[in-house]
């Protein structure tokens, strides 16, 4: 969590392998990933819905599944089940989908990777709030299911009631983390109000 422009995109890009390191170190599963190439980043286990959605406008849908997809637990149907509204699209194309709708196939595709753990970069942004409540309403059911996911988002009144552990990122920085239950009303006007 953070103000705009305190990091939290930077530092998912970092993970992912997309920016350079300016100095320290990310590991996953005991691997550090420091100068990765992303591609192999990802077949570590990681899995990128980025901010702005950035489904491959000209493919349909199916196509943007099945471009990623790895063999493991989320398959087409299993997709399709979760998301019953791309298998009605599953022949459209991208660029032809609502906001909301892509956002969905963003989610989806990283699913089709069969992540260890997906990261989430403002899933919720510029969207509708009907479709918000659909897609945290998803990541919901994706906890549940048992996936690990890293969110960055500023809605913390639907952030919160999902999340494990915190932390706040201010210039880069963090400058606080904890369970949710924890994050005082003093903290979030100072790290995260207007």
């Amino acid at each position: 969590m953070g103000r705009n422009g305190m990091g939290k995109t930077t530092t998912i890009s970092s993970i992912c392998g997309l920016v350079p390191y300016a100095k320290g170190r990310v590991s996953f599963k005991g691997q550090d990933l420091t100068g990765m190439p992303s591609f192999k980043i990802a077949r570590l286990g990681l899995g990128l819905v980025p901010e702005g959605r950035r489904c491959f406008p000209n493919l349909t849908v199916y196509e943007n599944l099945i471009a990623a997809a790895r063999d493991g637990d989320w398959t087409l149907q299993r997709v399709f089940d979760f998301f019953p509204r791309l298998e009605e699209r599953r022949d459209q194309y991208a660029n032809t989908l609502s906001g909301g709708e892509q956002q969905m196939l963003s989610i989806a595709r990283a699913l089709m990777t069969n992540p260890e753990l997906v990261l989430l970069d403002e899933a919720t942004e510029g969207l509708a709030p009907v479709i918000r409540q659909e897609i945290w309403q998803a990541v919901r059911g994706l906890k549940e299911a048992g996936q690990s996911i890293l969110i960055v988002d500023k809605t913390l009144s639907e952030l919160l009631p999902i999340a494990d552990r915190c932390v706040i990122l201010e210039k880069g920085l963090t400058v606080w983390q904890g369970p949710p239950g924890e994050l005082t009303s003093d903290l979030e006007d100072r790290y995260l109000g207007v």
